[in-house]
């Protein structure tokens, strides 16, 4: 039995069946407004997750709005983990970078390795999702899978959407936005056995273009919570739902 075992049965379906949908509200969002709507639209758009910034309010906030909908928490301070998982998060997260990149921090492999080797110290039976960061070669991304595997890692998430320079408008504005992480997601669940959850830079476009790839799943932040509307929110999830079954089933036909 795996710690996966341990997340809510329609999460875990959605993982094995390559069809899980994380509405990522934002590592640096504190904001309990902004993040009430979000998890609002995550429910009401039919998403399997929605990733917090790791604060035990928001989590409590966020288990009471929307019961049935499991809250992860993501921070780079393993300390931080213990009294969101007790507040009611399903399982933490090392990663969301994104905030970090424009003040210049990077996180290179080696400290988020250590990372999750002091996370799951504290936290041994607790369901750990690590971020690869972009800004390692491929090739990096890569090995660094694996060895966080090896460390207890339970799910690895690809990001990239940071780093594209999309170029084009429309449909193919939105792939060239999303090539980084999709070729993530593309090397590294070949890598590893276990599942890979595709983020960063996604659409309802390029969904099933990251379940093609390989992923188990995928993550979406700011084509959700950068919106002030929470019907659009809502709109936005309900599209990049309706998206995956049908990635899903295409996934399925190419592994028969």
């Amino acid at each position: 039995m795996t710690r996966l075992s341990s997340l809510p049965t329609a999460l875990q379906q959605a993982i094995r069946q390559g069809r899980a949908l994380k509405v990522i509200a934002g590592l640096d969002n504190f904001d309990a407004v902004r993040v009430q709507r979000v998890v609002r639209a995550a429910a009401a758009g039919g998403a399997d997750l929605v990733d917090l910034a790791c604060d035990p309010t928001l989590v409590r906030l966020a288990v009471a709005l929307a019961p049935g909908l499991p809250v992860c928490v993501s921070a780079v301070d393993p300390l931080l983990f213990p009294a969101a998982v007790e507040a009611g998060a399903a399982m933490v997260e090392i990663g969301n970078y994104d905030s970090f990149y424009p003040q210049g921090r990077v996180f290179g492999a080696a400290e988020v390795l250590e990372l999750t080797r002091r996370t799951k110290a504290l936290l041994p039976e607790t369901v750990l999702s690590v971020t690869v960061p972009h800004t390692l070669p491929l090739d990096g991304q890569e090995r660094l899978a694996v060895e966080l595997v090896a460390a207890g890692a339970d799910l690895i998430q690809t990001e990239g959407g940071t780093s594209a320079r999309p170029l084009s408008p429309g449909a193919l504005g939105l792939i060239e936005k999303a090539a980084p992480t999709l070729a993530a997601a593309h090397a590294i669940s070949r890598a590893v056995a276990v599942p890979v959850l595709c983020a960063s830079g996604l659409s309802a476009v390029t969904v099933p273009m990251a379940l093609a790839a390989g992923a188990a799943g995928v993550g979406v932040g700011s084509a959700v919570n950068r919106l002030d509307d929470e019907l659009a929110m809502v709109a936005v999830v309900r599209a990049l739902r309706e998206a995956l079954p049908l990635a899903s089933m295409v996934q399925n036909e190419q592994t028969r």
